[in-house]
């Protein structure tokens, strides 16, 4: 059986624009949870306090998977790291040292002979607080194999239970890649008895077809995010290898524990989560995966599914159960949905978000899971101490300048400026520039509806950025200005609370 490392909290998370606050990556653990996986790698507590706060609060949700806290060889780091997931079950600290030349000369500017050394101290420093450590050679593909054999001998020694053989800038060809495994197995004394772990990045997209070769060479366990999110180009796809690893069991003889059935699911939360939507053509998750428009291929499918489908829509949880909830379903019906859409809420945020609930059931007839999920999300975005609208009010007409004045509160401060511009969007934004200082520049503005019909829910995804640092807001409203005006303020309550994150200036890839 392969283990599953899922990564999305952590490395995944380092992609532009996919940055989680606290409740939103609390929501993603409980459905990684719900999807099986092995291990969650949580963050890199040592970062920031936020990173900390975050790792430590899914070791304390989390009840199955083991929670993993990634951590340099510096002692500072493991102690963060410790201290981040030992309330956890089943708790794991990762740490990692680059091995290739080009790294250890000029990131490092350290002899073989000091890596070595930095590196079991680590490990023996991890052991003394936890029995589960796993030891990661970042940019191993490009590292000499004579030195990966003695590091990795002296890691297992040391009481490393996981070695990771990361291709760190995607680098590595499948073939290539499978040999390498290979070699390190068969060159390794000890390694038999401790996990090998891979974890691909996609650079010149063959992190699946890597993971996958690595595999049929006895790894034991991937490293993975849903959708394939991370740095540069990306890393595996957790939804392919694992459908791949399935599909073909004829060819790998190995499978996971990974439920199939959850993967739709968790693709669709992790997509409006951060904002960041998936090309339709995406291999088992995107919207034309099981699509067919060609005459010969619909009649194919039409007379036998399996003439051009491998797999079944079902066996990824794509499905046509939508239930539809009115005005008259109440708290209970409201709840026992969520639950069934894989949302856990406290009691207090069910009162929130039912209070949503019943003003958009006034405003639509029916209400949706797609709107369900909008307004649940669109809640779990909101800063706790951030920036909130309190009213606004537009005027437009053809031919004349629009004008919007916009109000916000933080705290007790109230803050209200007039916009102007060739339309009430346009003005909002003028107004919400003159609110929070001319250094933020729109880079990126969607708007898309919900569901169909003209009361569908207008979802705002827009980016913002400054000092080269960029950050997404979600806006959830009927009314398109106002969804607007929620995701900007919303992408500001996110730059502050990421910001002293992008100041600690710590490198978290391996």
């Amino acid at each position: 059986m392969i283990k599953i490392f899922d990564t999305t909290l952590r490395d995944g998370e380092q992609s532009p624009g996919c940055s989680m606050n606290l409740n939103e990556k609390l929501q993603m653990a409980r459905q990684l949870e719900r999807m099986n996986v092995d291990i969650i790698e949580a963050g890199f507590a040592i970062s920031s306090k936020g990173d900390f706060e975050a790792v430590n609060e899914v070791a304390k949700t989390i009840k199955n998977a083991e929670i993993v806290s990634l951590a340099r060889c510096v002692q500072k780091d493991i102690d963060a790291a410790w201290e981040a997931v030992k309330v956890a079950n089943h708790p794991k600290i990762h740490i990692f040292m680059a091995t290739s030349p080009i790294h250890m000369q000029y990131k490092l500017k350290m002899s073989e002979k000091e890596v070595m050394k930095r590196s079991i101290e680590a490990i023996k420093y991890c052991k003394s607080f936890c029995p589960e450590i796993e030891f990661s050679c970042e940019d191993a593909t490009r590292s000499e194999l004579p030195f990966l054999y003695r590091i990795i001998e002296e890691a297992i020694k040391a009481g490393a239970t996981t070695i990771n053989i990361p291709d760190t800038v995607g680098y590595a060809d499948p073939i290539e890649y499978y040999n390498f495994i290979k070699s390190i197995r068969e060159n390794t004394p000890g390694i038999e008895n401790v996990d090998i772990s891979v974890h691909c990045h996609d650079d010149l997209g063959m992190a699946v077809a890597n993971s996958l070769a690595a595999v049929r060479a006895g790894a034991t366990q991937v490293e993975c995010t849903v959708n394939g999110i991370g740095e540069r180009a990306g890393n595996c796809a957790m939804e392919e290898v694992v459908m791949a690893l399935k599909t073909r069991y004829d060819i790998y003889e190995q499978d996971t524990n990974v439920i199939t059935t959850e993967i739709m699911r968790s693709s669709q939360l992790l997509q409006t989560i951060t904002g960041v939507k998936i090309q339709p053509h995406k291999a088992i998750v995107g919207a034309n995966a099981f699509a067919h428009e060609s005459g010969i291929h619909q009649h194919g499918v039409l007379a036998n599914k399996e003439t051009y489908e491998i797999m079944t829509p079902e066996s990824v949880g794509l499905n046509e159960n939508n239930m539809v909830l009115g005005k008259h379903s109440g708290k209970h019906a409201l709840k026992s949905r969520l639950e069934q859409l894989g949302y856990k809420s406290t009691e207090e945020e069910l009162a929130s978000i039912f209070d949503k609930f019943k003003d958009l059931a006034d405003q639509k007839k029916t209400v949706y899971d797609q709107d369900l999920e909008a307004l649940i999300i669109g809640d779990m975005s909101n800063a706790e101490e951030g920036y909130a609208l309190v009213d606004y009010s537009t005027s437009t007409s053809d031919g004349k300048e629009s004008k919007t004045i916009i109000k916000v509160k933080k705290e007790e401060e109230v803050i209200e400026e007039v916009g102007s511009g060739k339309g009430p969007i346009d003005a909002a934004f003028d107004s919400l520039n003159k609110i929070f200082g001319k250094g933020v520049v729109l880079c990126d503005f969607n708007i898309h509806s919900v569901t169909s019909g003209k009361d569908a829910l207008g979802e705002t995804v827009l980016k913002l950025e400054k000092d080269g640092a960029a950050f997404t807001g979600k806006g959830i409203d009927n009314d398109i200005i106002k969804s607007s005006i929620l995701a900007y303020i919303n992408a500001i309550n996110n730059m502050d609370y990421f910001i002293e994150r992008r100041q600690s200036g710590i490198k978290q890839g391996y």
